[in-house]
């Protein structure tokens, strides 16, 4: 199966974003960190941001949420065309509704556990979600070294979802690059965020190639 490789923009060049979105044309999904200064310490895009840049993407948008109160705010990025839209399950009132309300909108939904959140209390919810993302970073800065202790979470997570034939995306997101995506792989993760492996590369596209061939071989 090949792996799916969504590029982060928060490495991205924002005063030329249309630009940065064509050199990554080759990836799955372009994913869009947004951040409120409140759930993570840093400050970044918003709905109406997401609305322009879904107007200019050549790839559908994979928004993840990194604010407080998703119950109120996330549906709006379904109502502006977010192919996925993914929300922190320790930031959610009630993830199951929500995942409910962002599916009846035309939105896959998606769930997201920092490092230091368990994934059992989820395993039976998995029907409720297109899409699991382990944060294999502290949530809120791109850059970041990966957490290799994160690792058992995907392992549960994969064995739960081969258990069930559910299509579930695994997706990690954080310090990914051509090394660690292979041990991501091989614990069962399908989707890889990848920010500053993608954009700080010569010719992004060659990198997007060079990711996916080392996951693929790899994905469950």
């Amino acid at each position: 199966m090949a792996a799916r490789i969504n590029p982060s923009i928060l490495t991205a060049d924002f005063a030329n974003l249309e630009r940065e979105l064509g050199r990554i044309a080759t990836a799955d999904l372009v994913h869009v960190d947004v951040m409120d200064n409140h759930f993570v310490p840093n400050l970044t895009f918003g709905p109406r941001m997401v609305e322009s840049l879904q107007r200019v993407s050549p790839l559908p948008l994979d928004v993840h949420l990194m604010i407080d109160d998703p119950d109120r705010w996330a549906p709006g990025y379904a109502e502006v065309g977010a192919f996925s839209v993914t929300f922190h399950a320790e930031a959610a009132a009630d993830p199951v509704t929500l995942a409910r309300r962002l599916r009846s909108l035309g939105a896959r939904a998606g769930i997201a556990v920092k490092p230091g959140t368990a994934i059992e209390p989820y395993l039976e919810l998995l029907p409720e979600f297109d899409q699991v993302l382990v944060m294999t970073v502290e949530p809120g800065f791109g850059g970041q070294s990966f957490i290799e202790s994160t690792m058992p979470k995907l392992a549960l997570l994969r064995e739960a979802v081969s258990g069930s034939g559910l299509d579930v995306w695994l997706q990690v997101d954080g310090g990914i690059n051509e090394r660690t995506i292979v041990t991501a792989a091989e614990a069962g993760a399908d989707t890889f965020v990848a920010g500053s492996s993608v954009f700080n590369a010569g010719e992004p596209a060659e990198q997007i190639a060079l990711l996916r061939a080392a996951a693929s071989g790899h994905v469950h």
